[in-house]
């Protein structure tokens, strides 16, 4: 029997879990559609050497301090900001994540969202599926049109910039809003960059790809909402807490802005009775940004690595918090 144990908090792959079985004692919570209970979760870290996580899963200062022998953390995301990252340092705890080979297939749904929300592909759907369709009529589900549209994107990091390449197809005038300039993507793409009022108040497609922080919480409010167009639509496959749902509601329901195509949520899973979902301005998806079949087996495989690396007492592939190495 190997020694030291990995607990798994979703179900992954096959060939990753069998890689990781070759390797060491594995725990997996075998499920697609629930998350690991916080009570099974700290029963199975009490003895593991390795945390395989995900963004659904709060990996805290309660985990780690029910973990004493814990040497790595690794999560199937680019983004970390559901674990304790300070804490795991102070511990030295390496923590890994999966830049780079999700942001093709991040910015195939983000530009997917937007053409569906435009073109309320969704509503079409099940307008034909009720038998709601009786004759061909000339403004019946009438859109906003893309080619030649201005889009926003607040955020060019790599997913952003993917997004941008992609409207460049469609003859998009492209602005961007960034924390410091970003002159290649200026050079490549024609980009040009805005104060964010500004952007907002240019754009006709406003994209939020900003990562999730204290500066970004709720960054998108009524304030900003209020400074879009009427026919304008926000696009957000960044995260939930970057926008205050209650103010989109509002300038939704009171076609203040035209849509919103929504990816994420600030808190996930949504319900079903959640008020945005009441409007018919709105298409969501279930935080499926990534979720190709090869880009989460690419992920997956990353994950991996960085655990089987950190027990093995080496650097990471992709580390979060690299002063713990300097100890």
């Amino acid at each position: 029997m190997n020694s030291k144990k990995i607990v798994v908090t979703r179900k992954i792959p096959q060939e990753v879990l069998e890689l990781l079985k070759s390797r060491a004692e594995v725990y997996v919570w075998d499920s697609d559609e629930e998350s690991i209970p916080q009570d099974v979760l700290l029963a199975e870290v009490r003895d593991a050497a390795a945390i395989f996580t995900n963004v659904a899963d709060s990996i805290n200062k309660t985990v780690l301090d029910a973990a004493p022998a814990l040497q790595v953390v690794a999560t199937m995301a680019v983004g970390y900001d559901n674990i304790d990252v300070k804490e795991a340092t102070r511990r030295g705890i390496p923590v890994g994540h999966t830049p780079g080979v999700l942001t093709e297939t991040t910015a195939d749904l983000t530009f997917s969202l937007l053409m569906a929300t435009a073109r309320r592909i969704p509503e079409a759907d099940r307008f034909v599926r009720e038998d709601k369709w009786k004759s061909w009529s000339p403004m019946l589900l009438t859109g906003q049109d893309i080619y030649g549209a201005t889009i926003g994107i607040i955020g060019m990091g790599r997913i952003g910039e993917a997004v941008a390449k992609r409207a460049t197809g469609f003859d998009m005038k492209i602005l961007y809003h960034n924390r410091s300039r970003r002159p290649e993507a200026e050079a490549a793409l024609g980009a040009k960059c805005r104060e964010l009022d500004d952007l907002l108040r240019e754009a006709d497609y406003v994209v939020l790809m900003a990562p999730a922080s204290q500066e970004t919480r709720k960054l998108m409010g009524e304030r900003e909402f209020s400074l879009m167009k009427p026919n304008a639509i926000f696009i957000n496959s960044s995260r939930g807490t970057n926008v205050d749902e209650e103010a989109l509601y509002l300038v939704l329901k009171e076609k203040r802005i035209w849509a919103a195509g929504l990816d994420v949520f600030e808190q996930e899973p949504i319900r079903a009775d959640h008020p945005l979902l009441s409007l018919d301005n709105v298409v969501v998806a279930p935080h499926i940004g990534s979720a190709s079949i090869a880009t989460r087996t690419k992920m997956a495989m990353m994950t991996a690595e960085n655990i089987l690396r950190g027990l093995a007492g080496e650097k990471l592939l992709h580390t979060v918090n690299g002063e713990v190495y300097e100890k």
